[in-house]
């Protein structure tokens, strides 16, 4: 019953998001669109990252003060303004 669309439904379906949202709109969605997948694309590469370098520690044990790591998040390739370095929380719980 809902498996078959032709180009008639297809039509129909662009009318109908085209008049409920404008023209004018629908550019500005599709690009926000574009930009968050991006970022959700990024920040799951990053969580990626960071467990497997968890899961294999290198370099000598921690002793002492720890200095935060820094990585930059960047919202889309090329544009300057949205990339901002994140300075990652650290424990200040010391046991």
């Amino acid at each position: 019953m809902f498996g078959r669309l032709g180009a008639p439904e297809i039509i129909l379906i662009l009318v109908v998001v085209i008049l409920l949202f404008g023209a004018k709109k629908l550019p500005d969605m599709a690009r926000s669109l574009g930009k968050s997948a991006r970022i959700l694309k990024s920040e799951a590469k990053a969580m990626k990252e960071e467990g497997s370098s968890t899961a294999t520690p290198a370099g000598p044990p921690n002793t002492g003060e720890q200095t935060p790591a820094q990585r930059t998040i960047q919202a889309s390739p090329g544009d300057v303004t949205s990339s901002r370095p994140v300075t990652e929380p650290t424990d200040t719980t010391k046991a």
